[in-house]
Parts: C-alpha cells; structure tokens; sequence
C-alpha cells in the first residue's frame, strides 16, 4: 500500500545535507563515474533522497528514546517521523531510475524502508491499541515478501543483511499472529525456518541458538489452543475472539447500570514456563484480544497517526488503550501503573490483569493485613526458585518482588477492575475499599483438578475462559476438536446464555452496586458475564468439585444463588452439554449438594 493513499503530503525544499550524508554522496557519486558528467538535476534527486534517508534514520532511531508510558509527549514525535517516511517512500517511488542509476539503490533497501514503515505502524498499534494499525503494518510487510525486496539479500556476503531478513520475517509473524492470519504465519514460519538453515549454513554464526528458539516460540504458540474447529475439509477454521458487533449482550430497555467506560489497561504477564513469543506470553496475547474490537480499514476512518487539528473533536477511542507489560519489575509495574492512574479520564475504569507465579505468604501473622496473604511475583534480578511458588524463608520479611494487594490500593481512589489469574490469586480477596470508589476483583481458581495440570504451558484455564469461553467449555468437557456448523450452532447458544446471565446481574436485589457500575461498558460486561459462565462452569463439572480451590472467586462476592449457582443457568449450561453431548461429564442436581 502506498503512503500517499493516507498522507498528501507533498515533498518539501530539503534543508542542508548533513556532512556524514555529504562524504557518502561523494562517494557514490563518484563511483558512478565523473562528477561534472551528472547532470544537477539527478544530483538534487540522489542529494534529497540520501538527506530523507539520513533524517528517516535518525528520528526512527530517536523512537525508542521515547517513555514507554504516557499517551501524549510521544504523538508529535511519531507525527514528524511518519511525515519523512511519507516522503521518503514517495519519492524512491518517482525517482527509482535516477536513484537506481546515480546511487546504486538496491531492492533490499527500498525494503528496509517498507519495513521500517511497518515497524513504525506496529508500535503506533502499540501505543494507541487501535488495531486498524495493524493492518497498515501488515500492509507493507506483505508488499516486501510480495515483491521480494529481501529476496537478493543471500547472495551478498554480509551476515548482517541476512540478520535484517530474518528479524523482519520475526516481525512480520508478531503481525500476523495478532491479526489471527494463521494461514499467513505457518507460510512465514516454513520460509523463516528455510532463511535461518541457510543463514546458519553459511555464516558460522553465534546467534543460530537464539534464532532456533524463536521457532520453537511461534511453533508452540500456534498449537497453544487447546480445540481446533474444522471445515468439511478438515482444514482448520480461524476463529476471532475480540468484540465484534454481536459479542457483548445488549442492555435491555430499563436496566440500570454504571456509565462508566474502561480507558486503560495493564496486561501484566509474569508466569515460569509458559508458551511466549515476542515477549507476548500467551495469557497476555489472549486478553488483549478480548479488550480489542475487530479492525477496520484505517484508510476511510482516520487521518495521520498522531496529528489532529486542534479545532477537531478527538474522536471515541475504539479499544482501551493498554500496556503490555513482560516481566516487568515492581518499579516498571508501578510506574506504568501510575502513568495510566494519572492520566485516567473522568468517568473511566483502569483494567489491571495479572497473569502471574504466586507468592504466598511464609507463616501465621500477627496481623491480617492488605501485606500479610502474599500476592504475585514480579520480576527481579534473581533465578526464581522453587517451581511456580514462591515461599519466604526469612519470616521477618515480606517478598521484596511481590505485588501484594496493598499495594493497589492507592489506586482505588478511581474507579479500578482486577482480574488476577494466580496460584494465590486469593491474595487480592482481602480488599478494602478505602475510597467508595466501584472496585471489582475476579479472581482465578489457586488450583485446578490433576487431569488438567499438564496444560498450564499453553496457557491458564481461566484466561481461557474469559477469551473465548466456548472453547475452554470444549476443553473441559474432554472435546478436542469440532466441526464448524457445531461450532455455530453452539456460539449462537453461548450468545443467548451470555443474555440470561445479563439478566440475572441487573435483576439481583443483593448484589453488589459495583458490578453494576461496570456493566455499562462492553468490555467489561462481557467480562462479567465470561466470569460467571467459567465459575458456574465449574462449580457444576464433576471433577473440579473435589475442592473449592478449583473454583473461581471474586472480590465483592457475587450473591451465589442469583448468579453462578442460580438453577436457570445450570439448567443452560447442561442444555449446552447436551448439545455437544457430554452431558455425562457435569452434575445434573448440583444444588442438592449444599
């Protein structure tokens, strides 16, 4: 795609060739033969285009100078930074016999410069969470394998160059893995196995380990899911799990619910061993999505990234904007936390997820306090040990690198939405509401029944089900894979089932006002109502009532009669049993239990 379709920008008088840009003009001016021969037309041509090239270089390179955190000091930044990339493309475009003569431009740079232009949409995906941008990146990295810019790359003798191919091929798949183009990343996959044989074939390199694993990460994080859904074929069927138009129950005419719309989120992912690419474990990779909309196409809604006239009303965020946070460290975690407090609009929810390794608290203590049931790890500079907990041997002490619930708190003075998936996700039950502000904790099961342990690596259960519930449902019901009319068929009942379970919250006489504060928002209904459908899921399941632990909780407690034990829904969820005809797996009088 070219740039020009979204920017009319029109080339500029360029400023003063900077003196690096001067000598390597010299010098390729000279290579191509007599200097006074060149006529000075082509040499302005090869003149601005090496200056654009200069400035496109620096300013990319000023991009990761940029604070990770904060939404405003980086658009202007962004915005010069696609003005000479926009310049830059157009002109190697109307130039290209010029530059192909008179500078030597080989394909592979013109490719570089698509790439960078990729690049740059990705990380403006990155900071907006506005997924239209994706499909610009992927826009432009399709044109380079399209066109095969790369594709003369290993006949050159510069490992250097090939490093270029395979990091794009990396990007590329990032991409596509976040526009569910699965198809798109098993090709890419295949040829970037093929580019890292031969690269290693050729070069004796150092770093053929390193770009081995990154096959290993992609291979794994595609077979992540647990259920494949199949065509006639037998080919698999890709399924999206972000909001579409049809996903969030609708409010019915007199519910009465909270206006309050979630604007940020923190999506934290911090577990051992678990399935990862890109710093993207797979719990984060899911819960993204669920906080996203389907894309639409960039071109016909909205102008330059990053510049808008001050006359224009800023216009509705689609997504949420998030950050996604590897590993972070206490400090990293806290000052991204507090960036996205501060900068929280007025009527508006901050998200934080936590996908996190336990950390559990070392004995009895004096005082039950919002620091004395431990919470989950964050990073530090030590090996973790002991497996997925985290037990403190010094009593004295609390976990330096835990985030415990207390440490939230401040937090709480605006309206705050916590969904902890945790082996001591228990930890954060022991809130206190300081401020009146709405606050809710969904909070994960601390263990899940033995037959369902070995799936940990490939992503938590209850993050699962609060993406796409249907196939955690599968899931549990021993189902592996199914064709797509039942698939359908069963999404259409999960639909109807979500309605009920709208109902049941805004009809409640006990529940707590905060649930309802947030159910105006889409997002966070459907989260909701996810919760309450995995909870009831498993509280009717044979094998997860064989402890409490293997149920989900939440802090306010939700009234169990009226939502996740309520028999109509019980009644919905053997109904969907029937359906896929596993009805044997889950309890039919699970009331009589009590």
């Amino acid at each position: 795609m070219d740039l020009s379709i979204l920017f009319d920008v029109i080339l500029t008088r360029p400023c003063a060739v900077g003196k690096r840009t001067e000598f390597a003009l010299k010098e390729i001016m000279s290579s191509g033969g007599a200097e006074d021969d060149i006529p000075q037309a082509e040499r302005k041509t090869v003149t601005d285009f090496c200056y654009l090239l200069d400035k496109s270089k620096q300013l990319f390179n000023g991009l990761r100078d940029l604070p990770q955190y904060g939404q405003k000091q980086w658009q202007s930044y962004f915005g010069r930074t696609f003005d000479v990339y926009t310049k830059l493309w157009k002109f190697q475009q109307q130039h290209r016999q010029v530059l192909d003569n008179r500078y030597g431009l080989k394909r592979w740079q013109i490719g570089e410069i698509a790439s960078k232009i990729g690049q740059l949409y990705y990380h403006y995906y990155l900071r907006t969470s506005e997924t239209s941008y994706l499909n610009e990146a992927f826009s432009f990295y399709s044109a380079i394998r399209q066109r095969s810019y790369y594709s003369q790359v290993n006949k050159e003798d510069r490992p250097e160059l090939v490093v270029k191919k395979l990091r794009y091929y990396a990007r590329f798949i990032v991409v596509c893995l976040l526009l569910n183009k699965m198809d798109v990343v098993k090709d890419l996959v295949k040829e970037l196995s093929d580019e890292i044989e031969d690269y290693t074939h050729r070069f004796n390199t150092e770093d053929q380990v390193e770009w081995n694993l990154v096959l290993q990460e992609v291979a794994a994080f595609i077979e992540a899911d647990p259920v494949m859904v199949l065509n006639d074929d037998n080919t698999i069927v890709i399924t999206s799990n972000r909001l579409s138009e049809t996903g969030a129950p609708l409010l019915e005419q007199g519910m009465i619910v909270g206006q309050l719309a979630l604007a940020d989120a923190l999506i934290i992912g911090n577990c051992n061993n678990q399935v990862k690419f890109s710093e993207l474990t797979i719990d984060m990779f899911r819960m993204l999505q669920a906080l996203e909309r389907e894309p639409m196409n960039l071109a016909s809604q909205m102008n330059k990234p990053g510049m808008q006239e001050s006359t224009e009303k800023p216009a509705r965020r689609e997504n949420p904007h998030k950050y996604l946070l590897y590993k972070p460290t206490f400090s990293q975690l806290y000052t991204f936390l507090a960036a996205s407090f501060k900068e929280l609009p007025a009527n508006s929810v901050l998200l934080i997820y936590l996908s996190a390794t336990g950390v559990f608290p070392s004995g009895r203590s004096d005082s039950e306090g919002p620091y004395d049931f431990g919470g989950v790890l964050t990073n530090s500079n030590r090996d973790i040990i002991n497996g997925d907990a985290i037990h403190k041997r010094n009593q004295s002490y609390k976990e330096m690198h835990c985030l415990h619930p207390g440490d939230l708190y401040p937090f709480t003075r605006k309206p705050l939405f916590i969904i902890v998936d945790s082996s001591n996700s228990v930890a954060y039950k022991n809130f206190t509401n300081l401020f009146g502000q709405p606050l809710v904790c969904l909070l994960s099961p601390t263990a899940y029944p033995k037959a369902l342990q070995d799936q940990s690596q490939r992503g938590s259960l209850f993050t699962l089900f609060l993406n796409n519930p249907l196939m955690a449902f599968l899931f549990v019901s021993g189902l592996s894979s199914m064709r797509r009319g039942l698939w359908e068929k069963c999404q259409d009942y999960l639909r109807k089932i979500n309605r009920d379970i709208a109902q049941l919250l805004t009809h409640s006489r006990s529940i707590d006002q905060a649930f309802l504060q947030f159910f105006g928002d889409e997002f966070l209904r459907l989260l909701l109502t996810r919760f309450i459908f995995c909870s009831a899921t498993m509280r009717m399941h044979k094998i997860f009532r064989q402890e409490t632990r293997n149920y989900p909780e939440s802090y306010p407690q939700l009234p169990r009669d009226e939502t996740v034990e309520n028999p109509h829904l019980q009644k919905h969820i053997l109904e969907l049993a029937s359906i896929l005809d596993v009805r044997n797996v889950f309890l039919e009088n699970t009331l009589d239990d009590y």
